[in-house]
């Protein structure tokens, strides 16, 4: 007989007389009661065991954690909190199982604990919901751009290429660390290394995809990023992944339309289809923010948070007009601020980017025209040779979500840009070469795609939203 989801089960019209459901226990209750879970739902379904006709060898292996098999009927449940449970008059115990030594016991565990256990933690309510969440999310990203005609790109993660100038990058070698070979300089010999040349893994796939959008109009990344940056903070990771489109044709102005409609698209997608998550997930959060201190709590419960953005029109700012609102702040003013604004050219911080979404202006927030020189090279330089046509939208709880920008189109002043900064035009005669033939106006934004689901699922940790963490001196897995 094929087995039944758990899901399919809790959501049918009408009691069924022979069925099999297959998952894994939650708990085992009086000898009598499994609470069975197959992750496809949030919820368990209670299976009633008729534990006199159960041999007691079978009864001692339904232990928490173990996998069983369970036929039966059906029925109307004669307790409280669901409308089914499976009464089973067949159980069998699929594979081993270790009740005493299976770490995810049903009890409340830390959520550090959790991350030294991240290939068994997906079997606790939260971390089934939050995976839930971020593969129902991974799909609407898809479908959105699908829907508006954009061609999915793979872009390379191995490149020759820093996207972000900052050097923080992988190296990518076979040669061998314990004897590199040299060149007549002293350096290594990368013409010896597997491709030829130094190589990275990538940290962006937007270069890459501004050619494709200069010969396809418009297309889109997602795929897996990374960046050696040594930090261990809650809000980084070493590998991670991004969603990166580039529009031919768009300037600055169609590119916060662009993001603004996307990020309202994949958020009201999610709310549709993982309602019983998010729910728990609220619940789940209410009860953290009771430990806090009444100044940490959030002002928002998990989903009232995610309709503050599709519920209020995103404000647009120049970062002149941001700049003027922070330094006359109240907590700039009485130095409440870890980072006071005392001029132009600040380079804003996560507490600075709140208060301008939850405090004054009580919505979320589109900043740009940013000082070029916080800016990377690749964004189109104004008029007023100072400021640069980039745009990051800030979200309350996070501070920025998504970085963007309109790119440089103009062959002279992109390689003048270049120049200043030290960048070799060797090794980005490609990316030159796009402005060379055929240049035009295009825009673009980048979304680290854990930072939404870190936004959606209401977590505060970006570890907790991605499978296996990879953090300075962790690739556990």
């Amino acid at each position: 007989m094929r087995h039944t989801k758990v899901k399919d089960l809790l959501n049918s019209t009408t009691t069924l007389q022979e069925i099999n459901a297959k998952g894994w226990v939650r708990t085992f209750r009086n000898n009598q009661f499994i609470a069975l879970n197959d992750g496809s739902t949030i919820n368990n379904i209670q299976c009633v065991v008729d534990f006199e006709n159960t041999p007691d060898e079978t009864l001692k292996r339904i232990t928490t954690g173990a996998a069983v098999s369970v036929t039966g009927t059906l029925a109307e449940s004669k307790g409280a909190g669901q409308k089914y449970e499976i009464q089973v008059t067949k159980l069998e115990i699929l594979g081993d199982s270790d009740a005493e030594k299976f770490p995810m016991q049903p009890k409340k565990h830390s959520l550090e604990f959790l991350r030294e256990n991240a290939h068994l933690r997906v079997r606790t309510n939260a971390f089934g919901a939050i995976m839930r969440v971020r593969s129902v999310l991974s799909y609407a990203v898809h479908s959105y751009f699908q829907q508006k005609g954009f061609v999915y790109v793979n872009t390379p993660i191995i490149t020759g290429a820093d996207a972000e100038g900052a050097g923080e990058m992988f190296q990518v070698t076979s040669l061998p660390l314990d004897n590199l070979p040299k060149n007549e300089e002293g350096n290594i010999d990368y013409k010896k290394d597997f491709f030829g040349k130094h190589t990275n893994l990538t940290v962006s796939g937007q270069l890459e995809g501004e050619t494709f959008a200069m010969a396809l109009g418009q297309i889109y990344t997602f795929g897996p990023t990374f960046r050696a940056e040594n930090s261990n903070t809650s809000r980084h990771l070493a590998e991670f992944w991004m969603i990166e489109p580039e529009v031919a044709f768009n300037d600055l102005n169609d590119n916060m339309d662009l993001a603004e409609d996307f990020i309202r698209y994949v958020i009201k997608y999610v709310i549709e289809k993982c309602t019983d998550d998010l729910k728990f997930l609220e619940g789940r959060l209410l009860e953290e923010e009771k430990s806090k201190p009444q100044a940490e709590r959030s002002e928002m419960a998990l989903l009232e948070k995610l309709n503050f953005v599709l519920e209020n029109n995103f404000k647009r700012v120049s970062y002149t007009e941001a700049i003027d609102i922070l330094r006359d702040s109240t907590p700039n003013k009485k130095k409440k601020f870890q980072y006071i604004i005392n001029e132009w050219g600040a380079d804003l911080q996560s507490e600075h980017e709140r208060y301008l979404v939850e405090k004054h202006f009580k919505s979320p927030v589109i900043l740009f025209d940013y000082p070029a020189n916080i800016k990377a090279f690749y964004m189109r330089l104004n008029e007023d040779g100072k400021t640069v046509r980039a745009m990051d939208i800030l979200f309350p709880g996070i501070g920025e979500i998504v970085g963007g920008s309109q790119r440089e189109e103009r062959f002279d002043v992109l390689a003048e840009k270049m120049k200043a900064l030290g960048i070799d035009e060797e090794e980005l005669w490609w990316y030159l070469d796009t402005r060379r033939f055929g240049s035009a106006v295009h825009s673009g934004f980048g979304l680290g795609f854990e930072r939404l689901v870190l936004f959606v699922t209401g977590m505060t940790n970006i570890r907790d939203v991605i499978a296996f963490p990879r953090t300075p001196q962790n690739a556990e897995f």
